[in-house]
């Protein structure tokens, strides 16, 4: 029989956890969805050999072991925990590991610098311990009511480094961060404990200024590697960080083709979506269903403003969601916070084609305002927000082999540890 481990906490239906370790170990690895009230029947009753812990109980779960680690024990936050032969439980911290490598991928050094921590939950403990032994010059924790808080922030202008541990922009709450990075001039990095979205928004405006930033996806799989080791008494295998977080990233990101008008991106998008096997979201064929009327009716009827309105609602739910296909229309480049919506969970295409050979037909604005003044407008939009640019081939099934190649090539140039 295999071994049951699992991940318990409050709120888990979009964990990567379960996909994580499937690299780790032949092993069983539920989501134990528990709420506060149950979790002193869940952790007496221990239906398992060993689990991990999330937001809010790595504080809560430490009176039922029956010793900690020294880690652990100094930090005052349990993340894993394994039971013996005789039903005793231990706990440990694998989460200190995983930040340090986070942070090291990153390339956000603490040394010397002034870092705020977001948050004063168990994740918190983790990372002001982390800190304090990279030689952070200074560690403020910000949280909800404490002497330092989201009011007297100004205070604080001076950071170098911003670290997010709360669940504030977390999926489904895509849109939300917990503070605006645009006053803090000295800001060298900003690292997000969040994965699902890859990009918050809080590590989007860090990455529209420039600034060094990094997602919690590295921190995850490190510190579930050296939890599965734990849980199978085996040495750590850090090699496997690597391919997990490139395999991960594969499976979880979308895949957004951009472009113009009548460049083929809905009968690509068929193609890539088939080839491997992901759904796939045409935001205008959605438009038109949610609508019930066609997109030149649209234009016609209600105008292009209603239009657009309409396409930002749908892309934000589509571009929220992992590993799907999403083919966009030729004008999402013209409101720009659909970049932001783009950008948290794809990869960006921008399929590229003559003009002279650009479909015209069912297309509003191609007729009325213009091929080539739509072009000079867009062009250099879809370059600016691509990640990939692609030249359309002579058959659309040539020109999915195309992308999803360049998908493959950016992906190992990109991913690596």
């Amino acid at each position: 029989m295999k071994k049951k481990f699992g991940l318990l906490g409050e709120k888990l239906k979009h964990s990567f956890s379960p996909m994580i370790h499937t690299y780790l170990g032949d092993y069983e690895y539920p989501l134990y969805e528990i709420s506060n009230s149950d979790l002193d029947l869940f952790m007496t009753e221990k239906y398992f050999d060993g689990i991990n812990i999330t937001i809010p109980y790595k504080q809560s779960v430490i009176p039922y072991c029956a010793s900690i680690s020294e880690e652990a024990q100094s930090i005052g936050s349990v993340n894993t925990i394994i039971k013996d032969k005789e039903g005793l439980l231990y706990g440990y911290n694998t989460d200190y590991h995983g930040f340090c490598t986070m942070m090291k991928i990153g390339k956000i050094n603490p040394n010397g610098k002034k870092v705020l921590v977001l948050g004063d939950g168990g994740s918190a403990r983790t990372v002001r311990a982390a800190l304090s032994d990279l030689s952070a010059r200074e560690i403020i924790t910000i949280s909800r009511r404490g002497e330092n808080n989201y009011s007297n922030i100004a205070n604080h202008r001076d950071a170098q480094i911003i670290i997010n541990t709360t669940p504030v922009g977390m999926f489904p709450d895509n849109n939300s961060s917990p503070l605006s990075l645009e006053s803090f001039n000295q800001l060298t990095g900003a690292a997000d404990l969040i994965y699902n979205p890859m990009r918050t928004k809080l590590l989007l405006e860090a990455e529209k200024m420039g600034i060094a930033c990094v997602n919690g996806l590295t921190m995850l799989i490190s510190q579930a590697e050296m939890a599965s080791c734990l849980f199978l008494n085996i040495p750590q295998r850090p090699e496997l960080v690597n391919i997990i977080k490139k395999a991960i990233t594969d499976k979880t990101q979308n895949i957004a083709l951009i472009g113009m008008p009548g460049c083929g991106k809905s009968t690509a998008s068929k193609n890539i979506a088939q080839a491997m096997n992901r759904p796939l979201a045409d935001i205008d064929e959605l438009i038109t269903e949610a609508a019930g009327k066609s997109i030149p009716q649209i234009f016609a009827e209600d105008g292009e403003d209603a239009f657009r309105r309409m396409e930002t609602q749908i892309l934000r739910e589509q571009a929220a969601k992992n590993g799907i296909v999403i083919a966009t229309g030729g004008g999402v480049v013209t409101r720009a916070e659909n970049l932001n919506l783009l950008r948290q969970n794809s990869l960006i295409i921008y399929l590229k084609r003559g003009l002279n050979d650009l479909e015209k037909k069912g297309r509003p604005l191609s007729g009325s305002v213009g091929i080539e003044t739509l072009a000079k407008q867009r062009l250099p939009l879809y370059e600016a927000w691509s990640d990939i640019i692609v030249n359309v081939k002579a058959a659309p099934e040539l020109t999915a082999a195309e992308i999803i190649k360049e998908i493959e090539n950016y992906s190992t140039c990109h991913l690596s540890v």
